[in-house]
C-alpha cells in the first residue's frame, strides 16, 4: 500500500513509518487520461467531529451520489481546495508533471496548513510538508476519497460546460476520453481549443488535417 520514496531530493517527503501529529490532508486528481481539458486536483482536510458517511473512490459512485457528497464535503470539511493545470501546461510539461503541479496548487490553496499530506498513487508533488503516496488511497483513506470526489465532480462540471459551448464534440457523454464517439467527432470537426495537442490521438488528427 505504501509507496517508494519520492525521487525529489526532499527528505521530508520520504515514506514515513510514522505520521506527525496534526491535520492530515488527502489529495487526488481527475482527468489524467482524457484527450481534452485541464487535469484537476483536490486537497481535503476532514473534520473528525463531522464525519461524512459513504466516502469512497469517486469512480465507484454514481454521478448523483458524487454530487451529493461534493456538497457535503464542502460543507463539513475543515477546509478543501480544488486546483487545475491547464491544457497548455499539460502540453508543455507532460501529463504527469502537470498532474503533480495541480496537486501542489491544491495543497497550497488550503486555508489550513496540514502536518501531513496523503496522496493517491505512487508519485508525490513538491511540497513543504511531509507527504506519503498511497496506492489505491482513494479507496482506503477517507480524506483521499473526499478529494477524489471533489476533483471528479469539478471536472465533470467542466465537461458539461464545454458541451454547452461545443455540443458537436459530445463532452457530456465521454468526458473527454478517447471513446469511439469522441474520435469520430475529432475526425469530423478537428481539434478544438480544449484538446491536448501532445496526446497522440489529437496529434495524429492534427497531422491528418494539415
Amino acid at each position: 500500500m505504501r509507496s517508494r520514496k519520492s525521487s525529489l531530493p526532499q527528505p521530508e517527503q520520504a515514506c514515513l513509518p510514522w505520521h506527525p501529529p496534526g491535520l492530515v490532508a488527502g489529495v487526488d486528481e481527475a482527468g489524467r487520461g482524457p484527450l481534452a481539458g485541464p487535469v484537476v486536483a483536490a486537497a481535503v482536510i476532514l473534520d473528525d467531529l463531522h464525519p461524512i458517511a459513504g466516502l469512497a473512490d469517486s469512480k465507484k459512485l454514481t454521478a448523483a451520489r458524487r454530487e451529493k457528497l461534493y456538497d457535503e464535503i464542502r460543507a463539513k470539511a475543515l477546509c478543501c481546495s480544488i486546483a487545475e493545470a491547464s491544457v497548455e501546461e499539460i502540453d508543455q510539461l507532460n501529463i504527469l508533471q502537470a498532474t503533480l503541479l495541480a496537486m501542489r496548487r491544491a495543497v497550497m490553496g488550503l486555508r489550513l496548513k496540514p502536518a501531513m499530506v496523503l496522496v493517491d498513487g505512487n508519485r508525490l508533488p513538491v511540497l513543504d510538508v511531509p507527504a506519503e503516496a498511497i496506492v489505491k488511497g482513494d479507496a482506503l483513506v477517507p480524506a483521499i476519497s473526499a478529494a477524489s470526489i471533489l476533483a471528479k465532480v469539478h471536472r465533470d462540471r467542466w465537461c458539461a460546460q464545454v458541451h454547452d459551448e461545443l455540443p458537436q464534440y459530445g463532452f457530456a457523454g465521454h468526458k473527454g476520453y478517447g471513446t469511439a464517439v469522441h474520435m469520430a467527432a475529432l475526425r469530423e470537426h478537428g481539434a478544438c481549443i480544449h484538446h491536448r495537442r501532445s496526446f497522440a490521438p489529437v496529434a495524429q488528427n492534427l497531422r491528418a488535417g494539415s
